[in-house]
């Protein structure tokens, strides 16, 4: 039985139950009398080799009784929360070894659980036709002997949550703090209806996710040379049963799975597109095609309602459990249920002709009608010219108009940490993947209402001409800098004075820099070192993320000597260097690096900048330099735990605030 989405509208009422939406792999689990376990997927896969933990776990249970459960497949990561991305990895190996010496290698390292909601047969006895509360009953009353292995998932009756003075909106704010993928909502009256997408059973997810089947691909370029770059992605029109291309996804992919991906893809190449109607041709240049056979399951933003398009996609992994037959098109949300954006910055026609003023800051939809190429806004008591609001600046679609509404959401907590500090930009006319550069000099055409600060060059080589520097100190100029397509964000140790001259430094920061063969898993445990030694000379540090590969720590500092950093966070480095030089160095060296984390101590020189805590990076997709607990640190096993992109950052902050609003409140000598 199948779950269709609910529209965007959690149903509610005394007639309804709800339980977890689940991110792991949909299963039968079926007990004969004898004990013997068979696990299949929906589409008829047998998994019961691949997942042998599961197999007998409820037979003494059972007692001499069969039984079916539907249920799911899931893994957790150690923060003890559902990761699809660790199973796709397991199945990954699984598929690798199950035809070499190896094939009954156990996985001890990445444990599976079935979590079981709902009862299909007991004893013989069919319970199809049962309504939903009496087979949630029995499923209930089966003994589960090794919670570890097989578990019955948590429901919630909306008379319970009623009971508790707490309504179904409560529990889906418990569902995303915890970091489920959703909700589904029963209805307690209906049979187990097999095969059917139900109305009985309503999916509210708070990520988007749809199962896509592949088509073509892209070959790689750079880097990822002789491997696949990306895929051209189709599912089928429900209305005609036609297959439509949809787009494409070329993010979210480790190396091993585009290694693995490129050898299945090779062996079902095609001449043609296999669509019933050819996809634009500037949207399939150097495409690959291949038999529509596999299918797959992406993240995605938004799935236009003109021309059927997903955009801003990241690739979850292959499906093996569904069928291509199975892959319809995605839903279309209700025109009404995009997010808002800032009351602050509106926008008119730029012929202000228009009677009132619309949001701004997501692209147009067909909600909207279109702005044209060049809209004015309102941001705060200013007016801009923007232009260009659908053109991506990143490869999964990100567009200029998302960049700017990221940025004016951020800006009550990024202009503090940016108030007094010249900015350097990094820009990215061309979007990321294009030409990008580097800019001190506040360009020709900046509007005359922006603070600017003339600070002379340091060394003596090149222009000695003093560099005119932007300061960014309120939402408008957040937004003038993010329609020059100034991404990146980068400021220095120390701010200015009411009279432009520079301030010793007020802030000590350890860049850690992974080195080939490490991550910033790797970082995470040297920031613990660097932790320890800070406290125990009295400073309080704060971690954020690179919004790359590192991490930097900060501590708010008093000093009257400019060269005092360096000179400290030199001589920190090279201690944890020497006490651990296979996994630390202190040198820039790269033939010193691989296998180590570089502690860059040099970024405390004044003439250096950081990117700044909130700026987004000129990444493949718009990820963040976030700032994080210190338990997100000591928790860190995978880089995935801390890669957070734009959305995810808002959230975050909607959640905890600024996780580094206290840096100028524990400010200390620098010993």
């Amino acid at each position: 039985m199948l779950a269709k989405p609910d529209g965007g509208r959690l149903r509610e009422g005394p007639e309804w139950t709800y339980e977890y939406k689940l991110d792991g792999y949909r299963a039968c689990m079926s007990i004969a009398a004898d004990g013997t376990t068979v696990l299949t997927s929906r589409n008829g896969i047998d998994f019961t080799d691949e997942f042998p933990d599961l197999a007998g776990v409820l037979t003494e249970a059972l007692d001499g009784r069969s039984a079916v459960l539907d249920g799911e497949i899931v893994v957790y990561d150690d923060a003890g929360q559902i990761d699809f991305g660790l199973l796709q990895e397991r199945r990954g190996r699984y598929q690798t070894h199950r035809s070499s010496v190896r094939r009954d290698e156990p996985f001890e390292d990445v444990p599976v659980r079935f979590l079981a909601f709902d009862l299909l047969q007991l004893g013989g006895r069919s319970l199809l036709a049962e309504p939903y509360d009496e087979r949630r009953r029995q499923l209930t009353q089966l003994p589960m002997p090794d919670p570890y292995r097989v578990e019955v998932v948590r429901g919630f009756t909306f008379t319970d949550l009623a009971a508790d003075r707490r309504t179904p909106r409560h529990l889906l704010e418990h569902v995303r703090s915890s970091g489920h993928e959703g909700l589904i909502a029963k209805l307690r009256t209906a049979a187990y209806s097999p095969g059917r997408r139900s109305d009985a059973w309503l999916k509210h997810p708070l990520i988007q996710t749809t199962e896509v089947i592949i088509c073509g691909y892209r070959p790689g370029q750079g880097r990822l040379h002789g491997r696949m770059g990306g895929l051209l992605l189709g599912a089928h029109d429900p209305g005609t049963g036609d297959l439509v291309y949809i787009g494409d996804v070329g993010t979210g992919f480790t190396e091993a799975e585009r290694g693995r991906l490129q050898t299945r893809l090779e062996a079902l190449e095609r001449k043609r597109h296999p669509f019933a109607v050819a996809p634009p041709r500037a949207d399939v240049a150097r495409a690959h095609w291949v038999t529509p056979e596999m299918v797959g399951e992406v993240v995605f933003r938004q799935f236009t309602r003109s021309g059927g398009r997903l955009r801003h996609t990241a690739w979850r992994g292959l499906r093996e459990d569904k069928k291509p037959a199975d892959v319809l098109l995605p839903h279309r949300p209700h025109p009404h249920a995009a997010e808002t954006t800032p009351p602050e910055l509106s926008r008119r026609p730029a012929d202000s002709r228009a009677k009132s003023a619309a949001p701004v800051g997501d692209p147009p939809s067909a909600a909207s009608p279109p702005a044209g190429p060049r809209i004015t806004v309102q941001a705060g008591d200013r007016k801009l010219t923007l232009s260009n609001l659908d053109k991506p600046l990143y490869p999964d679609g990100f567009t200029k108009g998302e960049v700017i509404s990221y940025y004016s959401h951020i800006a009550p907590v990024l202009l503090p940490h940016l108030a007094g500090r010249p900015v350097t930009f990094i820009r990215f006319p061309d979007g990321v993947g294009g030409e990008q550069f580097f800019e001190k000099n506040v360009p020709n055409g900046a509007p005359d209402w922006l603070p600017t600060v003339r600070i002379a060059r340091s060394g003596t080589r090149g222009s000695t001409e003093p560099i005119t520097y932007a300061l960014l100190d309120e939402l408008a100029a957040l937004v003038w800098a993010a329609n020059m397509a100034a991404l990146e964000l980068h400021v220095p140790q120390w701010t200015i004075d009411h009279k432009g001259a520079r301030r010793p430094p007020d802030r000590l920061v350890f860049d850690l820099d992974p080195g080939p063969g490490t991550s910033i898993v790797q970082c995470c445990r040297v920031a613990e070192r660097l932790h320890e030694a800070l406290v125990a000379d009295g400073l309080t540090p704060l971690a954020k993320t690179s919004g790359s590969k590192g991490m930097q720590l900060y501590c708010a500092i008093t000093t009257d000597d400019p060269a005092a950093p360096s000179a400290y966070a030199k001589k920190l480095a090279q201690r944890l260097a020497r006490e651990t030089p296979d996994t630390v160095t202190a040198v820039m060296a790269k033939a010193q690096r691989t296998g180590r984390v570089f502690i860059d101590w040099s970024q405390n020189n004044p003439a250096k900048t950081t990117i700044a805590p909130y700026s987004l990076r000129g990444r493949d997709h718009p990820t963040v330099s976030t700032p994080i607990t210190w338990n997100e640190v000591r928790t860190c096993r995978r880089p995935a735990q801390l890669m957070f992109t734009a959305d995810d950052v808002l959230h975050r902050v909607d959640e905890h605030g600024d996780l580094l609003a206290d840096l100028d409140t524990t400010r200390t000598a620098l010993p």
